[in-house]
């Protein structure tokens, strides 16, 4: 005698050994033995054998027409075999009886199950709706199979077009469009997003990084909505002095001016001028929330989108020609010594009489210019000429600040590598115009004519002609600008905690390896410049902590002693906290972005220049072999094989392999070594500001090996 019975809802069929009141011993095909209760039993028969009855059953089920069987079953609770006799004939066979079980366990949509081998036919309109839902996910399922396939054959169906960043990067996997990049990849045996790229769902690769970053960070887009522009106070009083500011020719956010009287005297005042859009906008306000939601202006090459909207940058950036909003600082200055002997803040209009540009004047304002006045230089500005005594004087004061923060910190600050800057234009370079093989950025940028170049205002789309030039760090104008800056910061600073008013601050424990900079809202000395507190306040129309802590020092320079109970915030200030940490990660990842199209520029310039090898200098130990290096006349860090016991500092040439602009990767293969191996020498360990980016797979969040409904780990679109 054999049973079919239910085993934890799976249907299996052998040889019954022994049978009580209550349960039976089976034996199965496999020779396996399994104890049945009495209740899951529900069928027994002398044959066929017990395979051959489940194949049988099979057949027969998957022939059942259910709308029939569902039309044919009673309204009330019925048995498989009752609903097989009114199917098939009355006397039909256990064969029969076995597929109708099998066709009901499967059709819960038609038949509900009521217990063991019983069923309950589903309302009509339940039903219809069950049946609609499974057209429905037929249907879909069709489409995913179609859009498949156009994948899989290089064509990109248009919704997976919209959809591509957040398939890629924030997907709904329950969605159709998510479905068939997954069954595209799988099928192909393609990583999906080399696959996309193939099928051509990334316009261009510099299409691909602006559109991820506007989706990751500027999902609305990042025009401002209509706001009105605040006019600055009326009441304030216009301060005698002549002020002038000190920026790269591309910057519109003018933040920052400096002024000096006395010269001669004795006694110098030197003003820091700070532009003060904290005196009309409202902390609260409609403006502060657009700050609060942006943080920062983006910066990257030939464009940036701006934390404030251009009708209110226009109204508080330190424009020449005109009397501008400020927050000044006045330093008095012994002419002699150089020591600041008294400090004072002032809320202010500041006549800024000219923008002086430094990429402009940098090859004037040397330190031999400004400490030799019979040095002359053809075509020297009028403007640069009458302020030549003032910036000599500023120069000088800058370096015994310098000097004087290098103390404290234990050891000098060192400039060893240029900045570079990025100039993009419309028009390509004519042919041939190719740059030195291992020559600098600058004398190449230098041979390319007849372009024009992008004012920032519109968005690069990735052709234009790039131009890198190189800007030494610590140049006699960028040193007067960053001590001036550093003064400011970290006297408002000091000042903010004498009041007991919370400012957001920048600390640096010690100058340790791994020690980093930490924002909080204590004043802490920073190690890393050397002074004893620093809080961020020179860039208020640029960054929004800036913005934060101009409100607070301009409390304290309204009401002194009582600023506490003025300022809008207070101690212990959870908002504070908040901007913190929003700002932290925001401000992260609009420099990763930055830093990511720099070298998108880069190896850009390389392709336009025709560059395949470089000269290079060994930073560190690669992660797979080889060696990290950081090219000499280009800020870009690549990894290169063929590099055997090399020391940190040795100088190699390097023959550059292929650029991938997608994962912003290039590799690099060793030829030759440039300097003696007696002659490198280790000069410590890797800086912190030397972790630069060095490309490699981009994590995105399409798992193809991952089964439907499971969760998954961020995948990787191709490797670098």
């Amino acid at each position: 005698m054999h049973a079919l019975f239910d085993d934890a809802g799976k249907f299996l069929a052998g040889r019954i050994l022994s049978e009580t009141d209550s349960s039976a011993q089976i034996e199965l095909d496999s020779g396996k033995r399994v104890k049945a209760k009495g209740a899951n039993i529900l069928l027994k028969f002398d044959k066929p054998a017990p395979a051959e009855l489940l194949a049988q059953a099979r057949d027969i089920a998957a022939g059942i027409e259910l709308p029939l069987a569902w039309e044919f079953a009673p309204e009330d609770e019925f048995g498989f075999a009752d609903l097989a006799r009114e199917y098939f004939s009355a006397n039909c066979p256990v064969t029969e009886q076995a597929g109708m079980l099998l066709a009901l366990f499967d059709a819960p949509h038609y038949f509900r199950r009521a217990g063991k081998g019983r069923f309950k036919k589903a309302p009509a309109d339940i039903l219809a709706q069950a049946l609609a839902g499974i057209e429905k996910k037929k249907q879909l399922q069709a489409q995913i199979d179609g859009w498949a396939a156009e994948l899989a054959a290089g064509s990109c169906p248009q919704p997976i077009r919209e959809q591509l960043y957040k398939i890629l990067f924030r997907p709904d996997k329950n969605t159709p469009e998510y479905k068939a990049v997954v069954e595209a990849s799988r099928a192909a045996h393609r990583a999906p997003l080399d696959l996309l790229q193939a099928a051509g769902a990334i316009d261009s690769p510099y299409q691909f990084h602006w559109k991820r970053f506007l989706f990751e960070n500027f999902p609305k887009g990042t025009a401002f909505p209509p706001l009105a522009a605040p006019q600055p106070p009326q009441d304030l009083p216009l301060a005698d002095v002549q002020a002038y500011s000190i920026d790269d020719s591309q910057t519109t956010e003018i933040d920052d001016a400096l002024s000096v009287r006395g010269l001669g005297t004795g006694q110098v005042t030197v003003g820091i001028h700070i532009a003060a859009p904290g005196l009309a906008i409202q902390p609260g306000g409609d403006l502060d929330k657009l700050g609060r939601q942006r943080l920062s202006t983006v910066y990257m090459p030939g464009y940036k989108i701006t934390m404030l909207p251009d009708e209110v940058v226009q109204i508080y950036t330190l424009d020449e020609g005109r009397a501008n909003p400020a927050v000044s600082l006045y330093a008095t200055i012994d002419e002699a010594t150089l020591a600041i002997t008294a400090t004072e803040t002032r809320l202010e209009r500041v006549p800024v009489t000219v923008n002086l540009r430094h990429d402009q004047l940098d090859h004037i304002v040397t330190e031999a210019w400004l400490g030799d006045a019979s040095i002359q230089h053809e075509n020297t500005p009028q403007a640069l000429l009458e302020l030549r005594e003032q910036l000599s004087f500023l120069y000088r004061l800058a370096k015994q600040l310098k000097a004087g923060r290098e103390q404290v910190r234990g050891k000098p600050e060192t400039f060893n590598r240029p900045d570079y800057n990025f100039r993009l234009s419309a028009a390509r370079p004519p042919e041939g115009a190719n740059a030195p093989q291992g020559g600098s950025a600058a004398s190449a940028a230098a041979s390319v004519g007849g372009v024009q170049p992008c004012n920032g205002k519109a968005e690069p789309q990735g052709s234009e002609t790039v131009q890198i030039s190189t800007r030494q760090r610590g140049a006699p104008l960028d040193l007067i600008v960053a001590e001036a800056a550093i003064v400011a910061n970290s006297h408002w600073g000091q000042m903010l905690a004498e009041h007991g008013v919370p400012g957001i601050y920048r600390s640096q424990a010690s100058l340790a390896p791994g020690i980093k900079v930490r924002m909080g809202t204590k004043a802490l000395p920073h190690a890393g410049i050397g002074v004893k507190s620093y809080a961020w306040a020179t860039s208020p129309l640029r960054r929004y902590v800036d913005l934060v802590n101009q409100w607070q020092i301009i409390a304290c320079a309204r009401h002194g002693k009582t600023a506490a109970l003025a300022a809008p915030f207070k101690p212990k200030d959870a908002e504070l906290f908040s901007i913190i940490s929003s700002f932290d990660a925001t401000y992260g990842a609009y420099n990763g972005y930055q830093a990511g199209m720099e070298r998108f520029w880069t190896l850009k310039y390389l392709q336009q220049n025709a560059i395949t090898e470089l000269d290079a200098t060994v930073i560190k130990e690669g992660m797979h072999g080889g060696f990290l290096v950081r090219a000499d006349s280009l800020p870009l860090v690549l990894p290169v094989l063929g590099a055997q016991g090399l020391a940190r500092g040795a100088r190699v040439r390097v023959k550059l392999g292929e650029i991938d602009e997608i994962t912003l990767d290039v590799n690099g293969t060793l030829i030759a070594r440039l300097d003696d191996p007696l002659d490198a020498s280790d000069d410590g360990p890797v800086d912190e500001d030397e972790e630069d980016t060095v490309a490699g797979p981009i994590a995105i969040a399409v798992d193809i090996n991952e089964t439907d409904g499971a969760g998954s780990e961020p995948g990787t679109g191709q490797p670098g």
